[in-house]
């Protein structure tokens, strides 16, 4: 793995115009703020290059219609949107955030049908959720045991949203009990998310990742490509919370971070202890990945503007 150490602060998308990313505001009466009522993805630049950047924005769009978000840019607009936000910040590794949300009330007005949806994005530095020099440590992870994951005929856990109540609860479960990194469990003791990435377990040489109650992640889909071409047995369903302790590997995926080996269960270690074979070999190539012409979409940073200019 490579990439920029820091780089530009970052910029963002706000009322049509490209700003400096500490100068970015939207109004308090925004219902994304005051309700949740919004949705979002996170896509990655690396190394100059979007990484699935049409994945992330179909699931985005299927997002918006599943909340009955009426976004005001087309696809072409919001592509041609993220690639001056972009090369205007000047970074070759970012992380770049999309939302749409119900948008700001009118004289108190309650009906969500009168609101005009708003798009707002930006572009930071790209984030680790493990930090890349504590990759080969890897993850310390606990079960929560003190709160079940937002049953899904509650909320479609498919869309992505910011109603993190459920995770923050387990995340401050996991710092209380000396770790730092949780995963939930449903009303059945069945494994979910964490907050912010799914889990995958090795067990008798299949991998298994479970099906409902997640966000179906494009770094989870990519890894489970990348497992099946090179004949790694896969399975999405049930994994229950027992089949984590007879895992022979655990880990993590997410945008931001990837494959995140998970190498403590609960304060015991998981196999030996550190990285397992299969999630080394997944971890590889999910970085090498990025630069496959399927999967990159370059920045054109000849478009760049000034972060003052109008797009």
């Amino acid at each position: 793995m490579s990439g920029s150490a820091g780089g530009a602060a970052g910029t963002a998308f706000i009322d049509g115009d490209v700003v400096p990313i500490a100068q970015a505001r939207i109004p308090i009466t925004d219902m994304g703020f005051l309700r949740s009522d919004a949705t979002y993805d996170v896509v990655a630049v690396w190394e100059g290059s979007f990484f699935r950047l049409y994945d992330h924005l179909e699931r985005f769009e299927r997002g918006c219609r599943e909340l009955r978000l009426e976004l005001p840019l087309d696809r072409q607009a919001i592509i041609g949107t993220l690639q001056k936000l972009v090369a205007s910040s000047g970074l070759r590794d970012a992380y770049v955030e999309v939302i749409c949300t119900r948008g700001v009330a009118e004289r108190g007005e309650r009906d969500p049908r009168r609101f005009t949806s708003r798009f707002y994005a930006y572009a930071v530095p790209y984030v680790w959720l493990l930090p890349a020099e504590e990759c080969e440590r890897g993850m310390d992870v606990i079960v929560a045991r003190s709160v079940r994951r937002i049953p899904q005929d509650s909320f479609d856990q498919r869309v992505k949203n910011f109603m993190w109540g459920d995770l923050t609860r387990a995340l401050y479960e996991a710092y209380d009990r000396g770790a730092r990194y949780p995963i939930t469990l449903d009303a059945n003791d069945d494994v979910c998310e964490g907050p912010g990435y799914n889990v995958f377990a090795l067990v008798d040489g299949r991998l298994i990742t479970p099906a409902s109650g997640v966000l179906e992640g494009i770094t989870r889909r990519t890894i489970l490509e990348l497992a099946s071409e090179r004949g790694i047995e896969t399975a999405v369903g049930r994994l229950s919370a027992s089949l984590l302790y007879e895992a022979s590997e655990l880990f993590a995926t997410s945008t931001a971070g990837g494959v995140m080996p998970i190498t403590r269960l609960d304060g015991q270690p998981v196999g030996n202890g550190s990285i397992g074979p299969v999630t080394r070999q997944l971890l590889s190539e999910y970085w090498a990945a990025h630069s496959d012409p399927r999967y990159a979409t370059p920045v054109s940073y000849e478009t760049a503007v000034k972060t003052s200019d109008p797009l």
